[in-house]
C-alpha cells in the first residue's frame, strides 16, 4: 500500500490508480469516444433509411440497390456495435467486472469502428456513382477510403508504436 492508501500501480502506467480506479478511468474515456461516433452513425443509418422511400430508389440500377442495401446493413451493424457497450454497461453494473467490462467495451467501439469506416465507404461509393455515372468514382472512394485508414488506423498505430513502451 502507498502513503494514500491506495494499491501501488503495478503495470507502471505512470499513474498511482488501483485496478478498479483504472477502469472507471478508461469507461469514462472509453464512453466520451463512444458518443462521438455513435452520434455520426446513427445520423448516417436514419438517412440510409430513408433513401428506399424516395422516388429516385425505383429508378436505381441492380448494382447501386445491391451497394445501398449492403451499406444498410453496414449501418445496422456499426448502430449495434457502437450502441453495445451502452447495453453492456447496463447489464453487468454493480456486478464487480469492470475492467472485464472497459475490455469488451473496448472490443465493441473497434468493430463499430470498422463497420463505421465500411459503412461510410459503402455509402460514398453509392452517392457518387448515382451523382456521376463517371469512371474515376472508384479510384476517388479509394482515396477517401485511404485517408480514413490513415487518419483512423495508421497515425494511431504509428503513435502507439513510437511513444508507448509495452
Amino acid at each position: 500500500m502507498s502513503a494514500t492508501g491506495k494499491e501501488a500501480d503495478t503495470n507502471n502506467t505512470g499513474r498511482n490508480e488501483t485496478e478498479e480506479e483504472r477502469a472507471d478511468r478508461k469507461w469514462g474515456e472509453l464512453i466520451q469516444e463512444v458518443r462521438v461516433a455513435q452520434t455520426g452513425v446513427q445520423i448516417l443509418f436514419g438517412f440510409l433509411l430513408t433513401v428506399v422511400f424516395t422516388p429516385k430508389y425505383a429508378n436505381l440500377a441492380g448494382t447501386d440497390k445491391n451497394i445501398y442495401i449492403v451499406t444498410v446493413v453496414l449501418g445496422a451493424c456499426a448502430t449495434g456495435a457502437l450502441i453495445g457497450p451502452v447495453s453492456l454497461h447496463r447489464l453487468v453494473s454493480g456486478r464487480r467486472v469492470k475492467p472485464q467490462s472497459v475490455e469488451w467495451a473496448s472490443r465493441l467501439t473497434f468493430v463499430g469502428l470498422v463497420l463505421l469506416l465500411a459503412t461510410m465507404t459503402s455509402a460514398l461509393l453509392l452517392v457518387l456513382r448515382v451523382a456521376t455515372h463517371d469512371d474515376y468514382v472508384p479510384w476517388l472512394v479509394a482515396s477517401v477510403l485511404a485517408w480514413y485508414l490513415l487518419c483512423w488506423f495508421f497515425v494511431p498505430l504509428l503513435v502507439r508504436q513510437r511513444h508507448t513502451t509495452k
